[in-house]
């Protein structure tokens, strides 16, 4: 058994589903679909939130009327008639009732709740499709099958459950296929839970350690795994083979091509994960398994925008480094923060902050006990393969406000130099 997860990219239009048929029908063997929502549909969904969370029902009401004409439109290339509208109705007629009778009190909760009909949506219509296409495959709902806690938005999976769930659902004696959604949960109520943005390549990772996969692999709109964005930086290089240790490495530092969370349920079983290009399907791509022939010889480049450089001071001058650090991070972890970056000096902490809606909140706290200071609309370039002219090339025009460096990695948080 394998499985296979598209993205959001690849089932962002009509010819984007037809091309998973061309994809699936070349597999023979068993396989379970996990499915992201359709193009930007979280993005959309997120902006229909942020109405409902202020009662402005219209609003939202009018954002979720486009939403559903993007859905509507592909279903009519699809199928070439109306009542296929049938098929997504139910779904979206959920979602009203929802913003129509709802409280908006709790926007982790209500996010879940709501923005999790993305993958419901694309799920369901493809299902729907390949079944039309000759392709019997059986429709699941996760919501019913991956148990987590209840840590809205960053929820984590209980393994030994979903196991024990999605091992009475899979049965491949009945049906080849199977098709269910990423990034969404329920805790033990049964109240929808999202893994995380991205988070459907953990699903995937996760369905592939509970029903021992043969293979995971991830269809994206790149060749593979390369070295670097290429929407960012140029001349860019596959790397056809990486150590699940590389990946990490590379997911922490913020590389977008993996979610952090993916390779330990693979490393666990050694499970590899193929990383593929969805508009070339007869090309080998990318693997990411326990051992490789040759390590990484290119330099490896990830920029993460959006970052807050916060630096914290005592405000008597007395900084015990470790009872300071234990409070921050108490702080940053109840505001649900991401550091991305760490520098330490006799009388200061500096930190680099994924920027969030929750950010203000961290900062008046953190304000309680320190003096605080910072920057926004930063970059973090971590470079994995440092040499002199690969530093000087991408941080040239830039001021560097902070910097870190080992043997074989650089990592810079900067901004465009002022004129």
């Amino acid at each position: 058994m394998k499985v296979y997860k598209f993205g959001g990219a690849s089932v962002r239009s009509a010819e984007g589903i037809r091309n998973i048929v061309k994809i699936v029908s070349a597999e023979q063997g068993n396989l379970f679909i996990v499915i992201s929502a359709m193009g930007k549909t979280t993005n959309a969904l997120e902006a229909v939130l942020e109405h409902f969370m202020k009662a402005e029902r219209d609003e939202a009401l009018a954002k979720l009327e486009e939403v559903e004409q993007y859905h509507y439109g592909i279903m009519d290339e699809l199928w070439h008639e109306r009542e296929c509208h049938a098929v997504a109705r139910p779904l979206f007629d959920e979602i009203r009732y929802y913003i129509a009778t709802g409280i908006g009190d709790d926007y982790d909760r209500c996010y879940d709740r709501l923005v999790s009909y993305g993958e419901l949506l694309s799920t369901t219509i493809i299902t729907a499709y390949l079944n039309t296409q000759g392709m019997p495959c059986t429709w699941l709902d996760m919501r019913r099958l991956i148990q987590t806690d209840s840590n809205f938005r960053e929820a984590t999976v209980h393994m030994e459950e979903s196991q024990d769930n999605l091992r009475q659902a899979v049965d491949f004696s009945r049906n080849r296929i199977y098709i269910g959604q990423g990034f969404i949960g329920a805790n033990h109520k049964g109240i929808p839970t999202t893994l995380g943005r991205e988070g459907s390549d953990y699903t995937a990772a996760v369905v592939g350690n509970l029903l021992n996969a043969e293979s995971v692999t991830i269809w994206k709109d790149v060749p593979g795994i390369l070295n670097a964005d290429p929407r960012i930086f140029p001349d860019t290089v596959l790397i056809p083979e990486l150590t699940y240790l590389d990946a990490v490495e590379l997911a922490y530092s913020g590389a977008q091509i993996i979610h952090p969370k993916t390779i330990k349920p693979l490393q666990n079983k050694e499970i590899p994960l193929y990383v593929r290009p969805f508009g070339q399907p007869d090309k080998a791509g990318s693997v990411i398994k326990a051992t490789t022939t040759q390590p990484v010889d290119v330099p490896v480049l990830i920029l993460r925008k959006n970052q807050t450089l916060v630096t914290l001071r005592p405000r008597d001058f007395s900084f015990v480094l470790e009872e300071s650090l234990s409070k921050i991070f108490q702080i940053v972890s109840k505001h649900r923060l991401k550091v991305s970056l760490i520098q330490s000096s006799a009388i200061s902490i500096s930190v680099s902050i994924e920027s969030s809606r929750y950010l203000p909140g961290a900062l008046d706290e953190l304000g309680n006990d320190f003096k605080v200071s910072y920057n926004t609309g930063l970059e973090l370039l971590t470079i994995r393969g440092i040499n002199p002219d690969i530093q000087r090339k991408t941080t040239e025009g830039r001021q560097i406000l902070l910097s870190q460096r080992t043997r074989r990695m650089g990592r810079f948080l900067m901004k465009e130099e002022e004129e």
